[in-house]
């Protein structure tokens, strides 16, 4: 039987400057750091759209006419539900295969989304591991939340504590290439097209 298309869940908020990528804001302002989240998430969508997934956007800082105006029409709005990212990946959990995304990986291509979506055909789990210690996508082939429950989010601790709680659960997993997300100040200068 031939599995149904992954979700690819992208989570991100609306543009709005002293509200997007505030820790950019010492280093180009509040207007340029949510012009750097505006094309990231734009980035992102489109490459997702390459994809064969069912493409959900998990938005947050506006309403939905303002995303669709945005990022278009023909993808599907969720209102993020309140709390942290745990109670948001956890309410966005099932139907399974389902992969997440964060708008904040400035390298991610078409073939890391394929890569992705292949390896959950054989793997319980897939990760894109970032360089910080975290990940730039966590796709799952069934209901696991003890991957995102009481999790060190923001720290490099999140990567390591969620290879050994796949471990220890006997889960199969997929590692992808690692890429590097756009958070600091000191980031910015690998991509200085975010800022040209």
């Amino acid at each position: 039987m031939e599995q149904s298309p992954s979700r690819a869940v992208l989570f991100t908020r609306f543009p709005d400057a002293g509200k997007a990528k505030t820790r950019l804001i010492p280093a180009i302002g509040a207007d340029g750091a949510a012009a750097v989240h505006k094309i990231l998430t734009e980035r992102t969508v489109a490459t997702l759209k390459s994809s064969n997934c069912s493409i959900e956007i998990h938005y947050t800082g506006a309403d939905q006419a303002a995303f669709e105006q945005w990022l278009g029409d023909d993808l599907i709005f969720v209102a993020q539900p309140d709390g942290d990212l745990t109670d948001r990946l956890l309410a966005a959990l099932q139907p399974a295969p389902v992969l997440f995304f964060g708008s904040d990986t400035p390298d991610l291509k078409d073939h890391h989304v394929e890569r992705a979506v292949a390896a959950l055909q054989d793997h319980d789990v897939v990760i894109g591991p970032a360089e910080d210690g975290g990940y730039y996508c966590i796709g799952v082939n069934g209901s696991y939340p003890f991957l995102f429950e009481d999790m060190p989010w923001s720290t490099d601790q999140v990567l390591p504590e969620t290879m050994k709680r796949v471990t220890a659960h006997g889960l199969t997993c997929k590692t992808l290439e690692t890429l590097s997300d756009c958070d600091t100040p000191d980031d910015l200068a690998r991509w200085p097209w975010l800022t040209a």
